[in-house]
């Protein structure tokens, strides 16, 4: 009983582990699919590339701050 409650908390770290590599993962893709749209849409529209920039970096930092706050939770499992 105490081994299948040991394998069951190493399955559990290991669960928390992969989630923060896909958190990490899911976030440079979002990340990386708005700066493609924002160059393609400056490209287009070079007048208002100051306004894409700043609404670009803010949706990347909201992106960033969600990646971020899902691998400090994966983790905070990993070393609880």
């Amino acid at each position: 009983m105490i081994l299948q409650a040991a394998a069951g908390a190493v399955l559990g770290k290991v669960g928390a582990a992969v989630g923060a590599a896909l958190a990490a993962f899911a976030g440079a893709y979002g990340i990386g699919k708005i700066g493609k749209s924002t160059m393609e849409s400056i490209a287009r529209q070079p007048e208002s590339a100051g306004n894409m920039r700043t609404t670009m970096i803010i949706a990347a930092g909201m992106i960033e701050g969600a990646a971020l706050f899902a691998i400090i939770v994966c983790l905070l499992v990993v070393f609880r």
